[in-house]
């Protein structure tokens, strides 16, 4: 089985969010799956099996659970697919996932995602969220996965240092912050923290964008927007809704390829 590791979001090494892909050539277990992911100990490894030209299964795990959505590893796994010529830049990828069939598709050094919307409701958090959150939230949403929480200002975002054992007991898995950018390079910014599927801070992480781009595109009233992640790698995503689709813009660079040896 072939394995590369791929940093997403960046044109620079050892920037953006690291994911590694693994290219099966044949159908493998969820055991052999979260083996591997716990192996590779990165926020997520994503697993892609062809089903037919252009068109893969394509599943990730993180060290501890697997995933209903991952962008920065889809992004990867397209990368990789294009750069490894497994397929035809001209031709779009279709990723038959948990949360449906995804695509991707090259342009110019540029891979856009078309990736769902996530819609969110009001909320009044919890306990644990409001001990483990430094700094002034100014207002708090919720799906059944995910806290987002709207900071006062950018620099309650980048200089955040949270609670990981509070947040642990959130009655959310994912908790993402974001504030309106201060920055004419950007429009917000954002972290996210999970530390309850194995993920402390994520660098650079897609789905969050199915959240936030969405939001910040009706306060902001405007549909291409650009996301920073604040994290120590950073990243930038590139945004456009489309109804109920989020387009992710995004570029990637190898950094490792290899190859897992069965028992």
């Amino acid at each position: 089985m072939k394995i590369f590791i791929v940093d997403s979001f960046t044109q620079e090494r050892f920037k953006g969010n690291p994911a590694a892909v693994a290219i099966c050539n044949r159908v493998i277990t969820e055991t052999e799956c979260r083996n591997i992911a716990m192996e590779m100990n990165l926020s997520e490894t994503a697993f892609l099996y062809k089903k037919k030209e252009s068109e893969y299964d394509l599943r990730w795990f993180t060290p501890e659970e697997e995933v209903d959505l991952c962008g920065h590893a889809t992004l990867a796994s397209a990368h990789i697919l294009w750069e490894k010529s497994y397929e035809n830049k001209e031709s779009t990828l279709f990723f038959h996932t948990k949360s449906g069939l995804l695509t991707a598709s090259w342009d110019n050094g540029w891979i856009t995602l078309n990736f769902p919307s996530k819609p969110l409701e009001p909320s009044k958090g919890d306990s644990f969220l409001f001990k483990a959150i430094p700094g002034t939230i100014k207002t708090i949403h919720e799906d059944k996965d995910s806290y987002i929480i709207v900071m006062k200002n950018e620099s309650d975002v980048k200089k955040m240092s949270p609670d990981f054992e509070l947040l642990y007991k959130t009655r959310r898995k994912e908790v993402i912050v974001t504030a309106q950018s201060e920055k004419d390079n950007c429009d917000f910014v954002s972290r996210f923290f999970a530390p309850a599927i194995g993920i402390k801070e994520d660098p650079v992480t897609g789905s969050a964008h199915c959240y936030l781009a969405p939001y910040w595109a009706k306060i902001l009233n405007k549909n291409e927007l650009t996301g920073y992640q604040a994290s120590k790698r950073g990243g930038f995503v590139r945004c456009t809704v489309v109804g109920d689709r989020v387009l992710l813009k995004g570029k990637a660079c190898t950094v490792l390829v290899g190859e897992i040896h069965r028992a």
